[in-house]
């Protein structure tokens, strides 16, 4: 079943290498792309690629995709200026998708 498209989540720049090497982070010793990152470059809503994901998650292996801890969290806020609970931000623990997740 496609994913919903989200209007609001269209890409302004051309997918390019440049633009993939922003958005991989080094978590745990693997590079990793968060959910809301890759659902931008997909067009879609981060609920609806989270939601496709728990809807098959036999499909995705632990070393697929990582559910990070808070510690993580906060280290990527201090990194990306990701904003806090209270200001809008996210509900939920992001994942974070390996290579092969990705692909996924």
């Amino acid at each position: 079943m496609p994913l919903k498209r989200n209007p609001r989540a269209v890409v302004s720049l051309p997918v390019t290498i440049e633009v993939v090497q922003k958005r991989i982070h080094l978590i745990r010793g693997q590079k990793v792309m968060l959910d809301s990152e890759l659902a931008e470059l997909y067009g879609v809503e981060t609920k609806a690629l989270n939601r496709a994901v728990r809807r098959h998650a036999s499909r995705f292996p632990d070393d697929f995709i990582l559910h990070l801890n808070d510690k993580e969290i906060a280290n990527l806020r201090c990194q990306i200026g990701t904003s806090s609970f209270t200001y809008g931000g996210r509900r939920y623990r992001p994942y974070a998708f390996t290579e092969q997740g990705v692909a996924m």
